[in-house]
C-alpha cells in the first residue's frame, strides 16, 4: 500500500509545499480544499490526488475520509486562515469570531476526528499548523482559534500516544508567498514584519514544510505533544 498522507488546505501556499516534500518522500498524498483549480494545479504537479471539500461541513468531511482505507500515517491539518470583514455590534463580532474559529479549529477537529482510528498506530502523525499569532496576540479570533490547537493537541496527543502516535504542532511566523494576507500586505508591513525577526528575513513556505517533513516522520517519533515554533526568532519558544 506504501505511506499516505492527507493534507488539508493542500493546493497553495504552505499546505502545497508540505504536500510537495511529503510526495517527494514517497506519500500517497491527498490534497484537500475548497476550490477545484487550485487543487487540480497542485495534484497534477506533484502526483496527488485532490478531494474538493468544505471540511466546516461533516457531510463533506464523512466524504473525505471513506476514500481513505486501513492505516493512515500522516495527516496535517493545515485549513485555516484570518478574516477582517465583519459588520460592527454584537451581532457582526459573533458572526467574525464563528467563521474565523470554525476556519480553523472546527476544520481541523472535524477531519481529525473522521480520520483518527486511522492514524491509531506507531507510525502515526496528526500536525496542527498553529501560528505564531497563538503565542503573541494581536489578531483577535485568528490569535484565539490558534491558541486553541495547542490546547486541544495536548488532549489529543495523550489519546493516540498509548498506540504509538504522535500528536504535534508547528507554529509559523510570518511567511511571505502565500495568500494569507491577500492584497492587504504592503512594503512597510512587509518591512516590518521582516525586523520583527532575529534572522533578518521573511519566513517560506518550505521553511514551514521542513518542519512539518520532521514532525512526520520516524526520527519523530518520541516527540509528542510539542509546539515547534517556526518564526525566525520573532517570539521565543520556552
Amino acid at each position: 500500500m506504501g505511506k499516505r498522507a492527507v493534507v488539508s488546505g493542500g493546493g497553495t501556499g504552505i499546505g502545497a509545499a508540505v504536500a510537495r516534500v511529503l510526495a517527494g518522500d514517497g506519500y500517497q498524498v491527498t490534497i484537500v480544499g475548497r476550490r477545484a483549480d487550485v487543487l487540480a494545479r497542485t495534484a497534477e504537479e506533484i502526483g496527488a490526488t485532490p478531494q474538493v471539500a468544505d471540511l466546516t461541513e461533516v457531510s463533506d468531511v464523512e466524504r473525505v475520509a471513506s476514500t481513505v482505507d486501513g492505516e493512515l500515517d500522516v495527516l496535517v491539518n493545515n485549513a485555516g486562515g484570518f478574516e477582517l470583514d465583519h459588520e460592527d455590534g454584537l451581532t457582526g463580532t459573533a458572526d467574525w469570531w464563528r467563521r474565523v474559529y470554525d476556519s480553523n479549529v472546527i476544520t481541523a477537529v472535524l477531519l481529525t476526528e473522521a480520520l483518527k482510528d486511522r492514524l491509531a498506530h506507531p507510525a502515526g502523525r496528526v500536525i496542527l499548523l498553529s501560528s505564531v499569532a497563538a503565542q503573541r496576540g494581536r489578531t483577535g479570533p485568528y490569535s484565539a482559534a490558534k491558541a486553541a490547537l495547542h490546547a486541544w493537541a495536548d488532549d489529543l496527543a495523550r489519546e493516540l500516544g498509548p498506540a504509538g502516535a504522535t500528536v504535534d504542532v508547528s507554529a509559523p511566523g510570518y511567511v511571505a508567498e502565500t495568500e494569507f494576507f491577500g492584497d492587504r500586505m504592503t512594503a512597510d508591513g512587509h518591512a516590518a514584519r521582516v525586523a520583527d525577526t532575529l534572522v533578518g528575513r521573511a519566513g517560506r513556505p518550505a521553511d514551514i514544510a521542513a518542519a512539518v517533513r520532521y514532525l512526520a516522520g520516524p526520527d519523530a517519533g518520541y516527540v509528542t505533544g510539542q509546539i515547534l515554533s517556526v518564526n525566525g526568532g520573532m517570539v521565543f519558544g520556552r
